[in-house]
């Protein structure tokens, strides 16, 4: 008795039947989170357009000064007060200083503050929250400690006291208080987050491993709050350009011969309705350098975080914007993120 083998032909059960192009072809991709996550940047038209602004910004600030054929120190003996012309872009002020030169020199300045600022509040903020919230005890209460009396001391009052024993000195001590006063609320967000992370099963793994409690901070609980402290430095640049401005609008910044955006414009406000020009081309450029850094933190903060009401909003419209443009069905990438999928684009 011999037993017949099916034949390849044979529509056997033993044979797999091909599927279709459609249906094999019908499987949404997965796609990698940091691809996800730009791609949602992207999608965000006011992100984009903050990028845009902020180059624009920094190319006035170190490229005007190599176009234009006045510095900043220079004066212009024959233009007192003169308007915006072909020789002065921004005009003069009362000693013949070319406004544009002063609000390029102004603006560095501004700019080199927040983004160090921004660095060292966030770095600041992400160590000190870290390790209250992972090693706990004596160190979370004298951690917190400090951060609670830093929050009840009023930063602009102790600034404005302590100028008098650093003027004259570098400017980078001004950019040391302006950070002193301001990674408080971020390190105690960081510390809540670290209490969470520190009971998750890959933390404990790393412990057993023998790994040492700073590199499981560094190389695992940080890692996993990156969103977080990328947008806290967003905001800190911005809240810091302001603040520096602030100060030097009143005297306890940035100190001459040197400027910066607030030191224009402190010097152009009397003249502000008669001489236009002397206050509203640096304030301009401080308020569109606030703006700018606000929708790329806005942006980013939708960009790492699906669920953000901004985030859905921009999704849907983009779905119907794409159904509207083709009803024919397409392979899209997809996602799963957390309360649903995250629709990428069309294959």
């Amino acid at each position: 008795m011999s037993l017949s083998q099916p034949s390849p032909t044979d529509d056997s059960p033993l044979t797999p039947t091909p599927l279709p192009l459609e249906a094999a072809t019908a499987t949404p991709r997965r796609t990698s989170r940091g691809r996800l996550t730009l791609r949602r940047f992207l999608r965000n038209r006011l992100a984009l357009a903050g990028i845009g602004l902020v180059v624009l910004l920094f190319l006035m600030a170190y490229a005007g000064p190599l176009l234009d054929k006045w510095s900043y120190t220079d004066h212009d003996f024959e233009s007192f007060l003169s308007s915006p012309s072909g020789n002065h872009w921004f005009g003069t002020d009362q000693a013949g200083t070319d406004i544009f030169a002063l609000t390029c020199r102004g603006l560095q300045k501004s700019l080199i503050i927040g983004i160090l600022v921004g660095i060292i509040t966030t770095a600041l903020a992400a160590a000190v929250g870290a390790a209250a919230g992972f090693f706990g005890g004596w160190i979370d209460r004298l951690l917190m400690w400090v951060v609670d009396l830093l929050l009840v001391l009023p930063s602009f009052l102790i600034i404005a006291i302590m100028h008098p024993v650093f003027q004259g000195k570098t400017w980078l001590i001004f950019v040391v208080l302006l950070a002193a006063f301001a990674w408080m609320i971020t390190a105690r967000i960081v510390r809540s987050m670290t209490q969470t992370l520190k009971d998750r099963e890959f933390v404990k793994a790393a412990r057993y491993m023998g790994v040492s409690s700073p590199r499981i901070i560094i190389r695992h609980i940080l890692p996993s709050m990156a969103s977080l402290l990328i947008i806290d430095a967003t905001i800190q640049v911005s809240l810091a350009v302001i603040g520096e401005s602030g100060l030097s609008y009143f005297g306890f910044g940035i100190q001459p011969p040197d400027v910066s955006l607030g030191t224009v414009i402190a010097d152009g406000t009397n003249d502000a309705t008669t001489y236009q020009w002397l206050f509203w081309f640096p304030a301009a450029c401080l308020v569109l350098l606030g703006l700018a850094i606000a929708f790329i933190g806005d942006g980013l903060r939708d960009a790492f975080d699906p669920n953000s009401a901004n985030a859905k909003a921009l999704a849907r419209s983009t779905r119907k914007r794409r159904k509207d443009a083709d009803p024919q069905p397409a392979t899209e990438d997809v996602q799963d993120v957390p309360g649903g999928t995250e629709v990428l684009g069309r294959a």
